[in-house]
């Protein structure tokens, strides 16, 4: 029987578009009941009307309806697909100008720092919001959440609901992607060991068919003929051709990844995300004297930009929506691949984000981690046990422990766990203790409208 695929925050011209050609282009999938819901019906005629266009053009028997109604949209779902965003750019900006007036800048504030924690505070209640409807409605199906800060929300579902929560997100395949340009090698042949958390994973090992591939790395960074090498790529997410002539070479990929580099460098293990997210681990990055990550080739990414990058999902799917010549490479999500798995009792590994039962031994039993995955019909499992070296493992544990005090904020509506999340994160604990409780306070009480449980 075909799977019934639910898309809560199914407006999103960021991520429905994409999900939607890869479900399309996965055989077992091709016939799936595809439900766009959304609490902003504008969108939802239009994505539903997109899910018909994909299916005359790949000749499958994909269908869809849209709705508002939460409950009756996960009516027997068998997968829930999860990519909100709690008062949007509206709530967003304040994640941003607030902290910047206490000398806090972010490079990107969905994750950690300020921006990251009110992120979590705002979503977390509609997460589970969401995941106890699944209780009621659809018990057996599993949500597979998109939405940053994707390790707390994962969590909070994990915690609070016995919903199976999977948190998907595509930094390791770029990352493995541009490592495999680099070494000059099929990135399929590429098997790596992973450990972290969101947006903090780390590649400690990978087999490129046979050899060490970050002995290769090392190899390839101490060559200047290896690092001139010229690469026949379209272009990587994040990633813009710096070398003479606007073509990519593996010196610019080795220019777009400063901090990634930097720390591969330092610590012997690859970070597995991009240097606009490293940065926000790693504050001493993110500082007046490096004018804010640009001498690392960070940009801070404003409000106005992600206006931008909207205005340009946008276009983008009015383009698809006017074409039949629609793309078939994969978008590098993993949704489709999950659900496929999980369907097809076809075990994949894969990067995904879930609870943690000693995959990540420097981390507690039950939080949610980052790791290779194996999944299929019978659910998901670490595949690997992963230390980390001291100082990284030191963080990870910090960032985690900081997202634990986040999830129990959110749920308590207790404003001073909020205060000791704050504290406790890297880049947000770095400014004075005074000014962190004003801040605090400014936070909260702007995005009221958001955070009922506050009030």
């Amino acid at each position: 029987m075909a799977p019934r695929i639910v898309f809560i925050g199914g407006g999103s011209y960021q991520w429905t578009p994409k999900l939607l050609l890869d479900i399309a282009d996965t055989p077992s999938l091709a016939e799936a009941e595809i439900v766009i819901e959304d609490i902003d019906s504008r969108p939802i005629p239009d994505l539903v009307d997109f899910v018909h266009h994909i299916a005359r053009v790949r000749q499958v028997g994909l269908r869809a309806t849209g709705t508002t109604d939460q409950r009756a949209a996960l009516e027997g779902a068998d997968h829930v697909v999860v990519c909100i965003s709690t008062g949007a750019l509206d709530s967003m900006q304040h994640d941003l100008v607030i902290p910047e007036r206490y000398g806090i800048r972010q490079s990107v504030g969905d994750t950690v720092g300020p921006g990251g924690i009110l992120r979590g505070l705002r979503n977390i209640p509609v997460m589970l919001g969401i995941a106890r409807d699944m209780e009621d409605v659809c018990p057996d199906a599993w949500l597979l959440n998109l939405t940053n800060p994707m390790t707390t929300l994962t969590r909070a579902v994990l915690r609070e609901t016995s919903v199976t929560a999977i948190g998907l997100c595509h930094e390791v395949t770029i990352a493995l992607y541009t490592l495999s340009q680099i070494l000059g090698c099929d990135p399929r042949e590429m098997n790596p060991i992973v450990a972290g958390v969101n947006h903090l994973p780390f590649i400690t090992a990978v087999d490129v068919d046979g050899e060490d591939g970050l002995a290769m790395l090392r190899d390839v960074l101490a060559d200047p003929d290896a690092r001139a090498r010229p690469l026949a790529i379209r272009g990587i997410t994040g990633h813009e051709a710096v070398s003479a002539g606007g073509a990519f070479t593996v010196d610019s990929l080795l220019a777009s990844n400063r901090v990634k580099v930097e720390l591969f460098e330092r610590f012997g293990v690859l970070p597995a995300a991009g240097d606009r997210h490293l940065v926000e681990f790693f504050p001493g990055f993110l500082t007046e004297e490096s004018d804010w990550g640009a001498r690392w080739g960070v940009h801070l990414t404003s409000i106005d930009d992600r206006r931008q990058w909207l205005a340009h999902y946008i276009r983008e799917f009015e383009r698809l929506r006017g074409t039949d010549d629609l793309p078939r490479e994969p978008s590098g999500e993993m949704v489709a691949a999950v659900v496929d798995s999980r369907l097809r009792d076809r075990a994949r590994e894969i990067p995904l984000n879930i609870a943690n039962h000693g995959q990540v031994p420097d981390l507690p039993a039950d939080v949610v981690v980052e790791s290779m995955v194996t999944v299929d019909a019978r659910g998901t499992r670490g595949r690997d046990v992963t230390p980390l070296p001291t100082v990284l493992a030191e963080q990870v544990r910090r960032v985690s422990a900081a997202q634990e005090l986040v999830v129990e904020a959110a749920v308590s509506g207790d404003r001073t766990l909020v205060r000791d999340a704050l504290l406790l994160d890297p880049l947000a604990g770095r400014i004075d203790y005074d000014a962190l409780g004003r801040m605090v306070d400014d936070l909260l009480d702007a995005t009221a409208a958001w955070l009922p449980q506050f009030a």
